[in-house]
């Protein structure tokens, strides 16, 4: 068993608060997703994040294939940690864990994503081809767009 890990940090020029009141309505992942994805919530998406949450999606990750996709809200200690899985969806295991802390002039987000492919060995084959880059891809959208609404982290100038 292949088990892969992203990991990301960021920091951004606001506070902790303003940081989790963001993160934890699950309509703006919507404004943080590439809009190639046509990322859309079908059912569960209606309240700020709770434990025992379950949330539907439409997402089109690759080559406009439409993916169900299920996750279910499994930790929340506001505002320091939230955890989200997949329960039904393109992976055999997707984990993802999010972290804000308080720092000098803002606030510093990390995600952990721990993940398993389908398919066994073309799982693995198809990895450094397309989800690795796929995945980067996603976060780096992410990342400019968290900046383009929130501004840039400069620890001498906040």
């Amino acid at each position: 068993m292949k088990l892969y890990q992203l990991h990301t940090i960021q920091q951004l020029p606001v506070s902790l608060e303003e940081a989790w009141k963001f993160f934890s309505d699950p309509a703006n992942l919507k404004l943080i997703t590439p809009s190639y994805m046509s990322f859309d919530i079908t059912a569960g998406g209606d309240r700020r994040m709770y434990a025992g949450q379950i949330i539907q999606y439409i997402v089109t990750p690759v080559a406009g294939i439409k993916t169900k996709w299920v996750t279910e809200i499994r930790h929340v200690k506001e505002p320091e940690y939230f955890v989200d899985e997949q329960r039904f969806g393109p992976y055999v295991l997707w984990h993802h864990k999010h972290f804000f802390r308080k720092i000098e002039g803002g606030v510093e987000m990390e995600d952990i994503v721990d993940y398993k492919l389908p398919m066994g060995i073309l799982g693995q084959a198809v990895h450094p081809l397309i989800v690795k880059p796929k995945l980067k891809e996603i976060f780096d959208f992410r990342r400019k767009k968290l900046i383009q609404l929130f501004g840039s982290y400069n620890k001498e100038t906040v």
